[in-house]
């Protein structure tokens, strides 16, 4: 059976949703991954241990952002699974995230995601670092989306000068 990975991202996630829905074959696996940044939550706990120390970790607001992280994904996917209609996995990962969805990859037919860049114009701005990582090393064709209608052919960037 073929596994279908749909990267969903705060924003953009319903873009990716519906192409999963309409170019995934029937009796595929689809498998909804959001990947939560660990740097946030290691941000709050450095700044805690480092302002108040490490003696009340009941107080540390890290926690609290961790809860609310994984309340956010929970809720995505969630929204996410409603809108795709079918059934599907849903998977939370933490970490460095274009590794995090690299390695979601790992045996699946396809990989669904979306643009999430300067997405104003054509060009290889429109890719996030994140995402150029992700299109870069990802071991399974991507279906990478626009989240809005592309932007008009005339905002291409002019090709390099000509090297004689």
């Amino acid at each position: 059976m073929a596994v279908v990975v749909v990267w969903v991202v705060e924003g953009t996630w319903p873009a990716c949703v519906d192409a999963a829905r309409a170019h995934a074959p029937e009796d595929a696996e689809i498998v909804l991954l959001h990947v939560t940044g660990h740097d946030v939550a290691d941000a709050a706990h450095g700044a805690f241990a480092g302002l108040l120390g490490r003696g009340h970790p009941e107080r540390d607001p890290g926690t609290r952002v961790e809860h609310l992280a994984a309340a956010s994904a929970e809720s995505l996917l969630h929204a996410a699974a409603e809108r795709l209609g079918r059934p599907c996995t849903r998977t939370g990962r933490t970490g460095r995230v274009e590794r995090e969805v690299v390695a979601a990859t790992d045996g699946a037919e396809l990989l669904v995601l979306a643009r999430d860049g300067d997405r104003s114009r054509l060009g290889p701005h429109s890719l996030g670092s994140a995402s150029r990582f992700v299109v870069d090393h990802a071991a399974c064709p991507l279906l990478l989306v626009w989240p809005e209608p592309a932007p008009d052919l005339t905002t291409m960037p002019p090709p390099p000068p000509h090297q004689g």
